[in-house]
């Protein structure tokens, strides 16, 4: 066969440097966008950021005294989309100028503060005005060991106490059995079983009560037995409640208890409210993880017409081309590698604007479909699926997942990840639909609204939402009390 040159044309989808780097701003969280913005800012000089957020940080003053130096005057406030900064807040309109990018007006080394030229505190306030540094939290560890050296201990006991403190894990317990405790010491120590007995029985005395319990029974009874104010047979009750039949306890049944200890309601009650006084994590109070929070991309308010959508400015970094390197780029002074960085910067900001430009347009599309739920709460959802915003919004639906995750909104309702807005549907007996949202909302009502004595069974519960149009199994019932956390009802009764 001869071979032959042709010359054909085609099309085909290329994805450029600068789609992807489109698609991947567009699935970062607000954390991940901050962070890939100091790593660009570190690897292009070209680049710069007005919000910097070290520009309100703790500042030293030339006497060595603390400050928290405010933000350069010479910086403009956050702007919405629209105005002089576009959606991502970043002057993309210079940066994508041509030859004039970045602007001649942002001259280089604004927004350093001198140290000798910064603004003392006024006087008037204790310790010269100086602001108070938080302390460091007081681990468990350090807490027990504090008490332990103001008993009067010889040294050699002090060591095995502090011992067993190292065994116990966050919660107070104690992870090991004194006796893998006691076999992983030197012989050459001579330290006997019953040494390290007293250790343990002392560690147990102190404070937080429960600490150094090698389970929950004995940490639910070690704080019974120090609890004020507890008449005795009550306390006796309850002691022998979490030490044979705490497993009945859990499982709230209440009669076998009432016959194994031969009592009647009134003083099972009793000894239920003792028991609930107790913390059964009792060094969880000392744990040192700091608490997670979310800072939402949109917010929504009620305006005259309706629901209207913000971008959260908080939120949006303000970027720009650095003005020196520009106006260098300008006079033809620059290198061709300084142009590339120059076309890199123009297309973070291009990018950045369009990434907060598609969430917005996406969330005023969800609030305009979900006007019911603003208005009345979670039980007015109507269903929603992805193809329906991304058909009204000429867009695909993969594009709309990737907006959706990792995105919040702040509603007058609470703060909802925009996926939270998105539903299956159920039928209803009219012939129309349901939204699992909204079912799930009505389970909540339903089981916070139920006698604690005679609580709602999953088909009682079925029942009741069929009695309102809803055709809903049992099993989706179960399926969705499961996903609420809301115990079944054996766990939910009570005395």
């Amino acid at each position: 066969m001869k071979q032959t040159l042709q010359l054909k044309t085609s099309q085909h989808l290329a994805l450029t440097p600068q789609l992807q780097q489109s698609i991947r701003l567009l699935q970062l969280s607000t954390l991940e966008l901050h962070q890939e913005i100091e790593q660009v800012l570190s690897d292009n000089p070209l680049l710069e950021r007005l919000d910097d957020p070290l520009d309100r940080s703790v500042r030293l003053l030339a006497d060595g005294a603390i400050n928290n130096a405010p933000a350069p005057s010479g910086e403009a406030p956050a702007q919405q989309p629209g105005g002089e900064e576009g959606a991502s807040g970043a002057q993309g309109a210079e940066a994508e100028g041509g030859e004039g990018a970045g602007g001649d007006d942002a001259p280089a080394g604004d927004g350093e503060m001198d140290w000798n030229d910064a603004p003392r505190s006024g006087g008037g306030e204790d310790e010269d005005g100086r602001p108070q540094l938080e302390a460091s939290p007081v681990t468990l560890r350090e807490h027990l060991m504090e008490q332990v050296r103001m008993t009067c201990i010889a040294p050699r006991d002090c060591a095995l106490v502090e011992l067993v403190v190292d065994a116990l894990d966050d919660n107070g317990y104690l992870e090991e059995s004194l006796d893998d405790i006691h076999g992983r010491l030197p012989e050459e120590l001579g330290i006997e079983f019953d040494e390290l007995r007293t250790a343990l029985a002392l560690v147990q005395s102190l404070d937080p009560a429960g600490v150094g319990a090698r389970s929950a029974a004995e940490c639910l009874a070690l704080q019974i037995r120090r609890l004020p104010g507890v008449p005795m047979v009550t306390r006796r009750m309850a002691l022998v409640i979490v030490e044979k039949y705490l497993t009945w306890f859990a499982q709230r049944e209440f009669n076998k208890l009432k016959k194994a200890l031969d009592c009647d309601d009134e003083d099972l009650r009793e000894a239920q409210a003792v028991i609930r006084q107790c913390n059964p994590h009792p060094g969880a109070a000392f744990a040192s993880d700091v608490s997670d929070f979310v800072v939402p991309d949109v917010i929504v308010r009620r305006a005259k017409d309706g629901w209207s959508v913000q971008l959260n400015p908080d939120v949006m970094p303000r970027l720009r081309v650095n003005s020196l390197y520009a106006q260098a780029l300008k006079q033809g002074k620059s290198e061709t590698q300084m142009n590339a960085q120059l076309q890199e910067a123009k297309w973070l900001i291009k990018n950045m604007r369009q990434r907060f430009d598609t969430i917005l347009r996406v969330a005023q599309a969800i609030v305009d479909r979900q006007r019911n739920f603003f208005s009345h709460g979670a039980v007015a959802m109507r269903p929603l699926v992805l193809r329906e915003i991304a058909d009204t919004l000429g867009l695909h639906e993969s594009t709309i997942s990737r907006v959706t995750t990792q995105k919040y909104m702040l509603t007058p309702h609470g703060m909802f990840e925009l996926k939270y807005f998105f539903g299956s549907h159920v039928a209803t007996e009219a012939g129309g639909e349901a939204s699992s949202t909204a079912i799930r909302a009505l389970i909540v009502q339903l089981t916070g609204a139920e006698d604690p004595k005679n609580p709602l069974s999953d088909s009682k519960i079925a029942d009741m939402l069929g009695e309102q149009g809803m055709v809903i199994a049992r099993r989706t019932v179960a399926k969705y009390r499961e996903a609420l956390k809301i115990p079944p009802v054996s766990l939910r009764k009570s005395l």
